[in-house]
């Protein structure tokens, strides 16, 4: 007989209240926030950068695979069965079989995607993982405003008919490059994604309301809504209650109070 205890799972993440609608979730973790806090940290460089990004991500990817991911009934005999025919785990878990990818978005994306990856070849079968990689890059105008994004290079397996595709990408600021890779797998690709899940460390309320208007049926997971350039007012109610009013891009589009450039302080690169 199983256990009632786990015969079902309810699992769900805790979450901050805010307005943004039912798509966008907002994680209740002192945990994440405090190693958040010292990723954006001025003082934070490599290895500690890396070490922090990765636990992050173990932390961000449990919560999002666990409320996301299909569930089936697990039964595993331990090592007691040999002396006990009744020691068979009977309990409710991930079911093995979905169909998933991962998208690494260089340069910032491509270390949260291999922590997903590797997250999802221990919970699922492996032939039905797989892991993408975008080259793109913010384009700007004269005046240093982002236009859009430019592809530089990608690795794309063609098939994402029912899978469900994970974007692991730490910041969202504007939401050009997030919305350039939706577009890309969700119309030129062979079949269509059931799901689409934006993963990241910080977003903006402009991100949110960009990415939203363009792909409504987005599923985005965030540690932390960064609206810093709102005017006190705004910054005392719910976030989302006065969305057009929150502001937190700064006047080139970098996140505030955000933690500066994470592609480039990742990888030491600075151009």
């Amino acid at each position: 007989m199983p256990d009632i205890a786990y015969a079902k799972s309810r699992y769900r993440p805790p979450e901050i209240e805010h307005r943004y609608g039912p798509n966008v979730h907002l994680l209740d973790d002192p945990i994440a926030w405090t190693l958040l806090a010292r990723l954006c940290s001025n003082s934070t460089q490599q290895p500690d950068i890396g070490r922090l990004t990765r636990a992050l991500y173990q932390g961000l990817a449990h919560a999002v695979l666990a409320a996301e991911l299909d569930r089936a009934r697990l039964d595993v005999p331990t090592r007691m069965v040999t002396s006990s025919p009744e020691a068979v785990i009977r309990s409710t878990g991930i079911a093995r079989q979905a169909l998933v990818v991962t998208v690494g978005i260089a340069r910032a994306g491509t270390m949260p995607s291999q922590v997903v990856y590797d997250l999802l070849n221990e919970l699922l079968e492996p032939e039905g993982v797989r892991q993408d990689h975008l080259f793109m890059s913010r384009a700007t105008d004269a005046g240093g405003h982002v236009t859009g994004a430019t592809w530089h290079d990608a690795k794309i397996g063609r098939d994402v008919d029912g899978r469900t595709v994970l974007l692991p990408d730490p910041m969202g600021a504007t939401g050009t490059s997030m919305i350039s890779a939706l577009e890309h797998y969700k119309t030129r690709l062979d079949g269509r994604p059931a799901r689409c899940i934006a993963m990241h460390l910080i977003v903006t309320p402009e991100y949110v309301r960009n990415v939203l208007r363009a792909h409504p049926d987005t599923i985005v997971y965030a540690l932390r809504v960064d609206r810093g350039l709102s005017a006190p007012d705004v910054l005392a109610t719910v976030p989302g209650t006065r969305w057009d009013e929150e502001r937190g891009l700064d006047d080139r589009q970098y996140i505030v109070p955000g933690a500066g450039g994470v592609g480039e302080i990742l990888n030491n690169a600075w151009v």
